[in-house]
C-alpha cells in the first residue's frame, strides 16, 4: 500500500504538525523529515499552518516535501531578528483584530501587518474589537481609526462579541474561505473565535490590570472550523511586526495612498523624504495622506536601512 500523500497543516505545536489529507480528511501528526528542516535556514518555522506538503503515513509519519505556497504572512521580530517567522500560508484573507484600549493596538502595528500583506495581495480587513467598553473618548479614537483605514480601501469593522448582528456580519464574511486571525495578545480573538463558534471553546485569558496587556492564551497556530467550509488560523498574540523581504525603495509601493500620491512627485525614485517637488509630503501637508501613516513609512524606511547596515 502506498503511504505518500498530500495534506494539509492544520496545526503547529513546535516541532509536531497536524497534517489533513486532502483526499480522506483523516488527520495525523507529523514530524518533518531533516533534510527539509535544514532547507529553510531563514525562519524559525519551515512549516506553517495552511502549508500543502507532502507527507508519508505510517507508524511514524513524517512529512518529506512543502509544495509551492501561493501567499504567506511572514514577520520578524520586533529586534528586527536575523530570523523571521511565517504566520499563516495559503490564505484567502487575513482579520487584523485591533483594539483602541484594553490593551491599545498602534498605529504601527496596524501598519506594519497591512505592509506585510500588501506584498502578498492578501485582502486584510481591520477589526476594531470590545466596542461595548468604550467610553466617549475612545469611541472616538475607534471612529477615527476606522475613517482613516476605510478612506485608504481598507474593510474596517467595528464590533463587540456581546452583539449578535455583529457575530452575524463576521459569520457571512467568512463564508468558504480560510481567514488568519491575527493581532497583539488580549485583543479578543479567541473569544471572537469562541462567539463563532462556541463548541470550539477556545482557551481566554486576562487582561493584566497593572500593564493593561494581554497574556498570551493561544500558544500554537492552529487551523478551526466555525462553519461547514469556513476556516479560520488562530494564532499567539504577537508583540512586534518586523518586515521581511520588502525592499525600501519598493516599501512605499504597498501604502495604497502614498503610492497613489507619488505618481506626482517631481523625481523618479523620490524616497518622499527630503527631496524638492514631493507630492506625497504635500500629500501630508494638506491631510489628504494620513499623518500617523506617513509617519509609519518614516520608521519602517529608516528600520529597513539600520538592518541592512
Amino acid at each position: 500500500m502506498d503511504n505518500k500523500k498530500i495534506g494539509l497543516v492544520t496545526k503547529a505545536a513546535g516541532s509536531l504538525y497536524t497534517v489533513r489529507d486532502k483526499l480522506s480528511g483523516e488527520a495525523c501528526e507529523c514530524k518533518i523529515r531533516g533534510k527539509l528542516r535544514l532547507n529553510d535556514g531563514r525562519t524559525t518555522n519551515p512549516l506553517s499552518v495552511g502549508d500543502v506538503v507532502c507527507y508519508e503515513a505510517g507508524a511514524a509519519p513524517v512529512v518529506t516535501a512543502l509544495l509551492p505556497r501561493r501567499n504567506y504572512i511572514i514577520r520578524r521580530a520586533a529586534n528586527l531578528s536575523k530570523e523571521a517567522h511565517i504566520v499563516a500560508a495559503n490564505i484567502d484573507q487575513a482579520f487584523l483584530v485591533v483594539t483602541v484600549d484594553f490593551p491599545r493596538t498602534s498605529m504601527e502595528f496596524i501598519d506594519r501587518f497591512l505592509i506585510s500583506a500588501e506584498a502578498y495581495k492578501i485582502p486584510v480587513s481591520l477589526v476594531i474589537n470590545k466596542m461595548d467598553l468604550y467610553d466617549e473618548e475612545r469611541l472616538q479614537e475607534a471612529a477615527h481609526l476606522a475613517e482613516t483605514y476605510s478612506a485608504i480601501g481598507y474593510q474596517t469593522l467595528k464590533i463587540s462579541i456581546k452583539v449578535k448582528d455583529d457575530i452575524n456580519l463576521i459569520k457571512s464574511l467568512l463564508y468558504n474561505k480560510i481567514t488568519l486571525f491575527s493581532g497583539n495578545s488580549g485583543v479578543g480573538k479567541s473569544s471572537l473565535i469562541n462567539a463563532l463558534n462556541p463548541q470550539l471553546n477556545l482557551r481566554v485569558g486576562e487582561i493584566s490590570e497593572f500593564h493593561n496587556k494581554g497574556k498570551h492564551t493561544t500558544t500554537f497556530s492552529e487551523m478551526l472550523e466555525v462553519e461547514a467550509g469556513s476556516y479560520v488560523v488562530d494564532t499567539p498574540g504577537i508583540k512586534g511586526f518586523g518586515l521581511v523581504d520588502i525592499n525600501p525603495n519598493e516599501l512605499s509601493h504597498y501604502f495604497k495612498e502614498i503610492f497613489a500620491a507619488s505618481r506626482t512627485c517631481k523625481f523618479n525614485g523620490c524616497t518622499h523624504v527630503h527631496e524638492p517637488g514631493c507630492a506625497v509630503r504635500q500629500a501630508v501637508e494638506s491631510g489628504s495622506v494620513s499623518q500617523s501613516r506617513y509617519i509609519s513609512y518614516l520608521k519602517m524606511l529608516e528600520g529597513d536601512e539600520k538592518y541592512r547596515r
